[in-house]
């Protein structure tokens, strides 16, 4: 647990960059705004559709008891709107970081640049960045999907599909936002995420921070340019306790 809230003191870090680097943080914004006016449009629009929706989608209960169809529309509109919450925080990731790959760099490299006066010198390149983003996409469709058929699970499916899915999503997060500040030190795919998982609870404590401040109505947009300064931090604390061999590098 210690190491758990360590992870989300992470994120609180990075939001006190607002503080010392505000200019450089409020560029974070430009994605995040674009991206989550879109994504904001999205969940307005499911909600209104979502009686209709979840009335379409089980024609079967049309001759059910009463409480029964209801009971049966409600679970699957719960479960509906907590997928579509674990894919919205998702692609709100993926997206702003293919679109805002400029503004986050500056970040993360001011970052590291005010805490030891040089900035690792790797680069992973556009296109990677881009791959990374479409890559955590996917992966996030995977989560939402299982956390959506956990949701349908009678009772008992809400809250499971809900904290399976900000879990999972969670890790999705700390593994990608992270993985930009440890690329540039030359650290292989398969090594980040081998030190992630050496780090679990401290990668996952940041990572579902992250995930909470981003379902908060606006506060994936405050909290993204947070979240990459976080995310430097985070990789930073995961060099520090397990510093890379030569064998370790790309």
């Amino acid at each position: 647990m210690r190491e758990f809230l360590r992870g989300a003191m992470l994120l609180g870090q990075g939001f006190a960059w607002w503080r010392r680097r505000p200019g450089v943080m409020f560029l974070g914004l430009i994605p995040a705004a674009i991206v989550g006016a879109g994504m904001l449009a999205a969940l307005v629009a499911l909600g209104i559709a979502l009686p209709s929706v979840t009335v379409a989608i089980t024609p079967f209960a049309e001759d059910w008891p009463g409480i029964w169809a209801t009971a049966l529309r409600v679970t699957v509109g719960t479960a509906l709107v907590g997928t579509t919450l674990v894919l919205l925080a998702v692609s709100f990731t993926a997206l702003c970081l293919m679109i805002g790959e400029p503004f986050y760099n500056r970040i993360w490299l001011r970052i590291e640049t005010d805490l030891d006066n040089h900035a690792p010198a790797a680069d992973s390149g556009f296109w990677q960045g881009i791959l990374d983003a479409l890559s955590l996409l996917v992966r996030g469709i995977g989560v939402s999907i299982f956390a959506g058929l956990l949701g349908l699970v009678p009772a008992v499916g809400g809250v499971l599909g809900a904290i399976v899915g900000v879990t999972l999503t969670g890790w999705l997060l700390a593994d990608e936002l992270s993985s930009r500040a440890l690329a540039a030190r030359g650290i292989a795919r398969r090594d980040r995420r081998a030190m992630l998982g050496a780090q679990r609870a401290r990668a996952l404590g940041f990572g579902v921070a992250t995930q909470v401040c981003f379902l908060v109505p606006l506060g994936a947009v405050v909290t993204m340019p947070a979240a990459v300064a976080g995310s430097t931090l985070l990789a930073r604390s995961l060099v520090t306790a397990n510093p890379p061999t030569a064998g370790t590098l790309d």
